[in-house]
């Protein structure tokens, strides 16, 4: 398949990665299809792409276009929340998409969660994972959608995806600023790997034109970052006159328990600022190879960058 004139379906149309795919498509002048949770979205999100809405757990709202390629950005990517709800976006919501979508390239976006997040993740190949435990719904029914497509799809495994539009990873570290100190968990020196919108954006540019069909890919900028070091970019390009302040994981992880806890009780909808998937995400290394991705689908990602971060 080339990257020529494609036809394709963007999922998660209405969200931060999905609506990024559907302008880059559109960009590339391809015809692209977009669909979303959302009963409508600015014109300019999906860049004038024909927009439906569709919950994916339900089958979809009528005929669907012939397409080459579909890439599958929509799901649940909450920490928190009813398991159920949860497991049925993820994992009844990919099989319903790629039913819709028998004869088409399916472009699965899912997650670094799936490695295991009770040991660091150290430059992790794509076979570390699925894994047999996971702390919570996300990572578990992740882990169970690429199962549920396994031989049949790309996969693609982001972590810490950041950029314009982004509604989870810095509304996360600017909500743990305190006055002048912004709280983390850990000694700072860990390194992780992150993943810019625009680099996942072309991997699945690439995944839906490239040369394969199936295949497991992670995806992240070139290179990892030191925690610090990115913690106090990021607060420097936003402006905030803070300073990185680390407590142990040890001390964290029960405050975190007990903080589920009462959230659960109280039936919050509101997701608590610390969560035990928090802490252990960023407390250890968490860095990712991304040689079968360079190497198999010509993935050549941008560096990492925060510039114009006090607009996102």
């Amino acid at each position: 398949m080339g990257g020529g004139s494609m036809r394709v379906a963007v999922t998660g149309a209405s969200g931060f990665v999905g609506g990024a795919v559907c302008r880059a498509a559109v960009a590339r002048g391809w015809e692209t299809y977009a669909f979303g949770r959302r009963s409508s979205v600015a014109a300019a999100h999906v860049a004038g792409a024909p927009y439906r809405s569709w919950d994916i757990t339900a089958p979809p709202p009528g005929a669907l276009p012939e397409v080459d390629a579909v890439i599958h950005c929509a799901g649940s990517v909450t920490d928190w929340g009813p398991p159920r709800e949860i497991w049925a976006a993820n994992v009844t919501g990919t099989r319903n998409v790629a039913a819709a979508f028998p004869r088409a390239r399916f472009v699965h976006v899912s997650t670094a969660s799936v490695y295991d997040p009770f040991r660091p993740t150290v430059r992790a190949t794509e076979d570390e994972a699925p894994v047999r435990r996971y702390v919570n719904a996300y990572g578990a029914s992740k882990a169970a959608a690429e199962l549920a497509l396994a031989g049949r799809a790309i996969v693609l495994r982001p972590h810490a995806v950041y950029g314009p539009g982004d509604t989870t990873l810095l509304p996360r570290v600017l909500a743990a600023v305190r006055g002048r100190r912004l709280f983390a968990v850990g000694d700072g020196r860990q390194r992780i790997s992150l993943t810019s919108v625009g680099n996942l954006v072309r991997a699945c540019l690439l995944a839906a034109s490239g040369p394969v069909e199936t295949g497991v890919f992670n995806i992240t900028d070139p290179e990892p970052l030191v925690l610090d070091d990115a913690l106090r970019a990021i607060l420097r390009e936003r402006g905030l006159d803070a300073e990185p302040r680390y407590l142990p994981a040890r001390l964290v992880e029960p405050l975190a328990a007990v903080t589920e806890t009462t959230f659960r009780l109280l039936r919050s909808s509101r997701p608590p600022t610390l969560t035990r998937y928090a802490v252990g995400h960023l407390a250890t290394e968490r860095t990712l190879d991304i040689s079968a991705a360079e190497r198999v689908l010509g993935y050549r990602p941008a560096p990492t960058s925060f510039a114009g971060a006090a607009g996102w």
